[in-house]
């Protein structure tokens, strides 16, 4: 038997899904060989065409049918809007006593700002499509919380956090979040007469623009945390508190968002919307966020713990989305 075989059979067998593997690789590379000057601006245009590519792929695929009863699905985007902006920072503020002694009061800063940032939208609509969930939705979900977040999250940090800089709300972040998601989505469905046929027949496209569009935000945001030299202002030992707090967030966060939904009769697809969507944290949105509303001594702390919140809630969502579409996709 070759080696080429011996490795593919390992691969098929593997309990290690190839997703979370490639997740990690961008995490290491990111580490050791982050985009910086050039390199960096090419990035972020290849990842910003890439989400728009994906949504431009969502609209293809979408009946407008079927978008407009995502619109309408109201119980379903006020659950997750409660969840990552009412359950997330009660939550923090109940931490607390309990963790700010172990990590410190900015790196408890940043705990809690994690709480108030709006839901990622990429991210939870990959999974969301990968577990074969409730698209629709989640796309409206995942759009409403961040253009939401633009107001919210800085309210919500002037009432629960104590900042040294005043508070400034960019329209251009609405804006970005109209060109980047809403208008490829639409130009989608306007093309979905002539391209859809095409796409529905090659579904390996679009899973690999899933996917792939997630390792590459992965990379492009480690990239960035490590430009900004965070990790020389933390112990170890803090590094590891605060993944440790992290982790178990993330768990108690993805157990929460299934049992409740389920407990409020909503359907195995309308479940799996709300617990990608409401368990998330964007990075995207809360690194420039911060930048405007903590001096700039205390950010590299501050977003420390989203920066480790959000690998965790890629690798574990990433686990559980393949589960959830290998059982949906098994006969009976």
């Amino acid at each position: 038997m070759s080696v080429q075989s011996t490795l593919r059979r390992w691969w098929s067998h593997s309990p290690v899904d190839g997703f979370i593997l490639a997740i990690i690789a961008a995490v290491v590379v990111a580490a050791f060989l982050p985009a910086r000057g050039d390199a960096a601006d090419v990035l972020d245009a290849v990842v910003a065409a890439a989400i728009a590519a994906l949504f431009f792929l969502y609209g293809t695929r979408l009946h407008p049918r079927e978008a407009l009863e995502g619109l309408k699905h109201w119980r379903l985007h006020l659950t997750i809007l409660a969840f990552t902006f009412v359950a997330f920072p009660l939550i923090g503020l109940a931490l607390r006593p309990l963790v700010e002694p172990l990590i410190g009061d900015d790196l408890y800063t940043g705990l809690l700002f994690l709480c108030l940032v709006p839901s990622t939208v990429q991210s939870s609509i990959a999974f969301t499509s990968i577990a074969r969930g409730n698209v629709p939705g989640a796309i409206v979900s995942a759009s409403a919380s961040n253009i939401l977040g633009v107001f919210l999250t800085p309210l919500l940090v002037v009432a629960l956090l104590t900042t040294t800089s005043g508070v400034h709300i960019d329209a251009t972040s609405v804006l970005k979040i109209v060109a980047q998601i809403l208008v490829p989505f639409l130009l989608g469905q306007l093309a979905r007469p002539w391209v859809g046929p095409f796409f529905t027949r090659h579904a390996a496209a679009t899973k690999f623009a899933d996917r792939g569009s997630i390792v590459l935000v992965v990379y492009s945001a480690f990239s960035e945390g490590v430009r900004e030299g965070i990790w020389s202002a933390v112990s170890v030992s803090q590094v590891l508190l605060v993944t440790l707090i992290s982790l178990i967030f993330v768990l108690v966060m993805l157990a929460v968002t299934r049992w409740v939904p389920q407990r409020l009769g909503f359907s195995r697809e309308d479940v799996i919307a709300i617990q990608f969507c409401g368990t998330k944290k964007s990075l995207a949105t809360g690194l420039p966020m911060a930048t405007v509303l903590f001096a700039g001594s205390v950010v590299g702390l501050v977003v420390l713990p989203l920066m480790i919140f959000h690998q965790i809630q890629l690798i574990l969502c990433s686990w559980l989305a393949t589960r959830y579409g290998r059982e949906a996709a098994a006969p009976g």
